[in-house]
């Protein structure tokens, strides 16, 4: 057995309280031994948390990592437009090493914020797979399948090639998979019924987009006669593992269907804001105990991958939609970014415990901005950024070292990513 021990720091507790403590890791099990005063020095290696704050990594639940090779290609349209006019065409020219790389330069910004895990939707998955496990992050993978507008062929293609990444592409205690039809609009509801009753047979679950613009409201509701959680409900969805991203557009029947079932929803309040999406209402989620977690969404709707400014536009949002400055508080947005996204994604991370898995971020607090220290969770969600996080771990690994990668090569990686990038948008032309 090898020992990491963080030292001399301040931990985040699983309740939300703040406390001077040293967190001693087994790097052969990648587990918390234990959390307590004057133990991390016993380590057979250590990392300083002096005027630090240890905290759980965050978990981006919902994203599209390889978008990162279209940050700022296709900027200030609504989703409809932007999918089909900009994305979806440029997206078809994608190639495997693109996907690679995109995923590789995605795990690089979110290793460098304090990101250990995160929930991606889209293609060519072995190839991001392959990546995870080189960069030693935690994911939840899975292919988005898109039916409509497509031959009968191309839609089983797309099916079969959805479960079959989700039956064989988990191959390491870090990777797990998911169905993942890409929205209850973009996947007919013959295809929708089969790809949920064949994950209920790989044993896998489901994710989604749903409920994310009005227009994808609006012709469920006018086709089915139901709003779409209780359509995609009698297609088999919304099982206790299942989870949604965005749920902007919930009524309250819907809200209580996901609260039932214990359907889980990604909050993502900056690409819903972008996109003028509209604003998720995240209180009355939380007040009837849905269990609510936080994502980026994809670089070219965002467009970073930064999990703080993504808790701070949570909180402040939530306030604006529920019109009550108490609503989506500090320690509701950060457990809604450590361990609400973990119970969507199914990580058992998130908590600094003993037993718990290792994953872990220390954030520097010697900053003007994070100075004085009233309130260190109320720092978390409102004044601290990505650019805070000293180091990074997962799994008990040590991937970010006083703000050095160690597991991926961030100069290399930029380069590659910025030429394939220039070369992608120049076939799409």
């Amino acid at each position: 057995m090898t020992t990491l021990g963080i030292t001399d720091g301040n931990v985040l507790h699983p309740d939300m309280s703040v406390s001077e403590a040293d967190v001693l890791i087994d790097q052969s099990t990648g587990e918390i031994i234990d959390v307590d005063r004057e133990i991390g020095m016993s380590g057979d290696e250590q990392l300083d948390a002096t005027d630090s704050l240890v905290i759980p990594g965050l978990i981006n639940a919902h994203t599209h990592l390889a978008m990162t090779l279209l940050r700022g290609y296709a900027d200030d349209k609504p989703l409809e437009t932007w999918l089909r006019e900009d994305i979806w065409p440029i997206e078809s020219e994608l190639t495997p090493e693109d996907v690679r790389v995109g995923t590789q330069l995605g795990m690089a910004e979110m290793i460098r914020s304090g990101t250990t895990g995160f929930t991606d939707m889209y293609f060519y998955v072995p190839e991001v797979a392959a990546a995870v496990e080189a960069a030693g992050m935690r994911a939840r993978l899975g292919h988005g399948v898109v039916t409509v507008g497509k031959a009968d062929a191309a839609v089983e293609a797309d099916i079969e090639e959805g479960l079959r990444v989700a039956r064989d592409v988990a191959d390491s205690d870090r990777i797990s998979t998911a169905v993942m039809p890409h929205s209850l609009t973009t996947v007919s509801e013959s295809s929708l019924s089969e790809m949920a009753a064949r994950a209920r047979d790989i044993g896998v679950p489901i994710h989604t987009h749903v409920n994310e613009t009005k227009d994808e409201v609006e012709p469920i509701v006018e086709e089915q006669g139901v709003r779409p959680v209780e359509y995609a409900r009698s297609c088999g969805l919304f099982h206790s593992e299942d989870y949604i991203a965005h749920g902007v557009h919930l009524n309250t029947s819907e809200i209580d269907i996901l609260a039932e079932t214990g359907a889980g929803v990604v909050h993502c309040p900056a690409s819903n804001m972008k996109l003028a999406s509209g604003m998720a209402p995240v209180q009355a989620m939380l007040d009837a105990g849905v269990t609510v977690g936080l994502g980026t969404d994809g670089v070219a709707a965002n467009n970073d991958l930064d999990m703080f400014g993504e808790m701070r536009d949570a909180a402040m949002v939530g306030k604006i939609a529920a019109d009550d400055a108490s609503a989506v508080a500090a320690p509701d947005v950060v457990r809604m970014a450590t361990q609400g996204s973990a119970d969507c994604v199914g990580f058992e991370s998130g908590q600094i415990e003993p037993g718990a898995p290792a994953d872990l971020a220390v954030l520097d607090l010697d900053r003007p901005h994070l100075t004085p220290a009233h309130d260190l969770v109320s720092h978390l969600a409102y004044a601290a950024t990505g650019a805070d996080v000293r180091h990074t771990v997962c799994d008990g690994r040590v991937l970010m070292r006083e703000r050095e990668l160690l597991t991926i090569d961030a100069a290399t990686v930029r380069a590659e990513a910025a030429t394939r990038a220039a070369d992608l948008v120049a076939r799409a032309e």
